[in-house]
């Protein structure tokens, strides 16, 4: 299941370094099901950042296909990524355009991030344009779902095919017997 992202602009005191405060409106990304959930989580992540009143002043869908974080890197860039495949009818190459959400210092090394986050790609493509987001943060929904998961001790798909092979193999045995 692919993620649904919302950009949310929410308007707050932020204090600068400075140490005087200002009105500030900053974007958010954050993964939801619906509208009302990314204005639920949102307000909770705002109000971890700030006690003082905020307001949520925009929230739309975003059109980003993937999001890649990196560590040590402090902004996100959008890059738009064409990926190019072989129309067979007419033999002309078609390009389609997605966007990911890239982490990175600066242009130069969000491009090798993009490049990093498309290296399993089995198609040609290429990143006619990387731009900085003005994307402050992003909240994705699960965080260390991977440990949820073996906490409940979720299988993953091939691991329930081998436990289907291993069930259908003990009823064989035990049918010869």
């Amino acid at each position: 299941m692919s993620a649904t992202w919302y950009e949310c602009k929410v308007k707050y005191k932020k204090t600068h370094e400075t140490g005087e405060q200002k009105m500030t409106t900053d974007t958010y990304l954050l993964d939801a099901v619906s509208y009302t959930e990314a204005e639920a989580r949102i307000s909770e992540e705002i109000k971890a950042y700030t006690s003082e009143e905020f307001k949520i002043m925009n929230i739309k869908l975003a059109n980003f296909a993937e999001v890649h974080p990196f560590e040590n890197s402090d902004r996100w860039f959008k890059a738009k990524v064409s990926l190019i495949a072989l129309d067979e009818e007419s033999g002309k190459e078609k390009k389609s355009n997605i966007y990911l959400l890239v982490q990175a210092n600066d242009v130069k090394e969000a491009f090798e991030n993009t490049t990093t986050a498309m290296a399993g790609t089995m198609g040609d493509y290429t990143i006619p344009s990387i731009t900085e987001s003005p994307i402050l943060d992003v909240f994705p929904y699960f965080t260390g779902e991977e440990e949820q998961l073996e906490k409940f001790k979720v299988l993953s798909a091939e691991e329930e095919v081998e436990e289907v092979d291993k069930m259908k193999e003990t009823k064989e045995l035990k049918a010869e017997k």
